[in-house]
């Protein structure tokens, strides 16, 4: 599934295109739409498949800046936590979030 087809919000869309990639993994091509639809989801994969875009990409498509406290992300350890930091904030770049 390519990421256009996703309803991701034009600026996500526009910073995962300059992030170089366009067709979704398996995992962010199950999660993405279910997560834009506002269910929950837990899913499982494979090291380097994508798994913090899967949950990532749709979660910045749903905030509204400037609405407060709108998600959180937990992680098992701190190593984990930076990488998830860095990976959301690459997405971000162009939201402002």
């Amino acid at each position: 599934m390519n990421f256009e087809e996703m309803k991701i919000k034009p600026e996500i869309m526009r910073a995962v295109k300059e992030l170089g990639f366009n067709e979704a993994t398996e995992i962010q091509a199950k999660c993405i739409p279910t997560v834009l639809e506002g269910k929950d989801i837990i899913g499982q994969s494979q090291t380097g498949s994508g798994k913090t875009a899967a949950f990532g990409l749709p979660i910045l498509s749903k905030i509204n800046k400037g609405e407060g406290l709108q998600a959180i992300i937990l992680t098992p350890t701190r190593e984990l936590c930076v990488q998830v930091n860095d990976a959301i904030k690459s997405f971000a770049k162009i939201h402002g979030n």
